[in-house]
């Protein structure tokens, strides 16, 4: 935790030891720090949760449910890594440095796969949402998936990859901009569904435990348990990035700001999400938000106050998008270049070009995200589609982080150096609910990442022969490698019999 010190105890309100002095005038204060969390935070998924976990299966009562456990797991998430920002301030490579430190170097460069495939297939979905989103205005992109999209998309993606190539970085205004553009449509929905009186008591009540029809994908009447775990791959992809607060630990004025500020922007976060969630299910029955089209919000706020509505999300959604993409690219590119500047990865992910750009990383990160473009011509591959494999890929990386800051708290005991509770608790709390991602996730979700993690397994050898070191150190690591390709042939034996559908 950012309020606690290395042995888990309470700290003194000052300068952050372990980080350079910051300004004062460069500084965050508790405003801008909470404010910046937030903004860094929410991303598309806003716009299409309440759709997608009706189409989904889940009806009100699952949802609230689904985003309570979301909610406690996710900030004891949050916390594991504050947590081991604080005892580790040397591990400067987030969830890969963790996973690494933890459980070995196999498991380590598997942690940095997964968070890299992650990355890129989260630039995938919001291409798709993009051109989705611009289909409103331009019905020649269609749902965002078609091939006039896929070739606009693939545009925009080797543009951003040039830029990048040139040293572009997010400017400060563009920052401004994109979070601007996520931020009006969401309050404006609130404003406007509550104020307009948009919100039906009775839909609502219809909506709680699936007293409506069978949707439009007869998957509404699903017992509870699994309407909730229906519910887990939204969530998670809302939260995607909450790991990128601890970064800004280390620019905070006052040491006390940091856990005050990560408590109130996680809350305001959580609030939002529930509060559209909630409202959204006020508007319409749950089978006709699961027909909707990406991105849902802006058909519920078209039914609130009228079309205007539709617009301004869907603009929303567009430039929001617009400058996410190239943090996500950078964000993507330099995944793999750190890792391998750690010896992770092989020594070409290392490669820069004369303005420091991971030229090699980036080409083909880039390169991985058209190929998924052009698979999503040949499938129903949609937004969620891809957003449910970033997902899935990112589960494995939070686990381990989790599980990491748990045997770090347990060594420390051991090693007669007191604990306090909340450390405990949240290492605890962040670890089951890493469970709990992987087995709501269900097993076919788990069977197609199998495939995307096991091609990783020839990077991480080769890499381990230019270094002139045995492939596996350890016993296990060997095993972990057989049952992940025995798993990715399982499962295109299953996606070529047709049991397994991976798109």
């Amino acid at each position: 935790m950012n309020d606690s010190n290395h042995n888990g105890g309470p700290v003194q309100d000052g300068p952050l030891k372990d980080s350079p002095q910051i300004p004062q005038d460069e500084s965050l204060s508790f405003t801008k720090l909470t404010a910046m969390i937030i903004g860094s935070t929410i991303g598309g998924g806003i716009f299409t949760t309440a759709g997608d976990m009706a189409a989904s299966g889940a009806h009100t009562g699952s949802v609230l449910i689904g985003w309570a456990i979301c909610g406690i797991g996710m900030f004891g998430l949050m916390m594991c890594f504050f947590g081991l920002n604080r005892v580790r301030p040397d591990l400067t490579n987030g969830v890969y440095s963790y996973a690494r430190e933890g459980f070995g170097e196999f498991v380590g460069f598997n942690s940095a796969w997964g968070y890299w495939v992650s990355a890129l297939l989260c630039n995938v979905s919001y291409t798709t949402l993009l051109f989705g989103a611009l289909g409103y205005f331009f019905p020649v992109f269609g749902n965002g998936s078609n091939l006039t999209s896929v070739i606009c998309a693939s545009i925009l993606i080797w543009l951003i990859n040039w830029l990048v190539l040139r040293g572009v970085k997010e400017a400060a205004f563009l920052n401004i901009i994109t979070t601007i553009s996520k931020m009006i449509p969401i309050l404006v929905f609130i404003v406007a569904v509550i104020f307009v009186r948009a919100f039906d008591p009775d839909i609502f009540m219809d909506n709680f435990w699936g007293n409506d029809t069978a949707s439009a994908n007869q998957t509404l009447g699903l017992p509870l348990a699994d309407q909730v775990k229906a519910t887990t791959s939204a969530t998670v992809w809302s939260f995607i990035g909450v790991e990128g607060a601890v970064v800004l630990s280390g620019r905070a004025r006052r040491t006390s700001d940091v856990g005050k500020a990560s408590l109130t922007g996680f809350l305001g976060i959580l609030a939002i999400y529930v509060m559209v969630a909630v409202l959204s299910m006020g508007v319409m029955t749950t089978r006709e938000l699961a027909a909707l089209p990406n991105p849902q919000m802006a058909s519920i706020l078209q039914v609130a106050i009228g079309p205007w509505g539709a617009w301004l999300v869907n603009l929303g959604v567009i430039l929001s998008l617009a400058g996410a993409l190239l943090g996500w690219t950078i964000l993507a590119a330099d995944c793999p270049y750190s890792a391998a500047q750690q010896g992770v990865f092989m020594k070409a992910f290392a490669r820069s070009n004369d303005v420091g750009s991971p030229s090699f990383s980036l080409f083909l990160t880039n390169g991985l995200v058209q190929l998924f473009l052009i698979v999503s011509l040949f499938s129903d591959s949609t937004y969620q589609v891809f957003y449910y494999m970033s997902a899935t890929m990112i589960m494995v990386p939070y686990l381990l982080s989790a599980l990491y800051y748990l045997k770090v708290v347990i060594t420390s005991a051991r090693a007669g150096t007191p604990q306090n509770l909340s450390a405990w608790l949240f290492a605890i709390v962040g670890s089951i609910y890493g469970f709990w991602m992987l087995y709501s996730t269900g097993s076919d979700q788990l069977l197609i990442s199998s495939i995307l993690y096991a091609p990783g397994i020839l990077i991480f050898a080769l890499g381990k022969q230019e270094r002139h070191e045995p492939t596996f150190r350890f016993r296990y690591e060997s095993f972990l490698a057989t049952a992940l390709v025995v798993l990715a042939m399982l499962s295109l034996y299953l996606i070529f019999n047709g049991t397994l559908k991976p798109f």
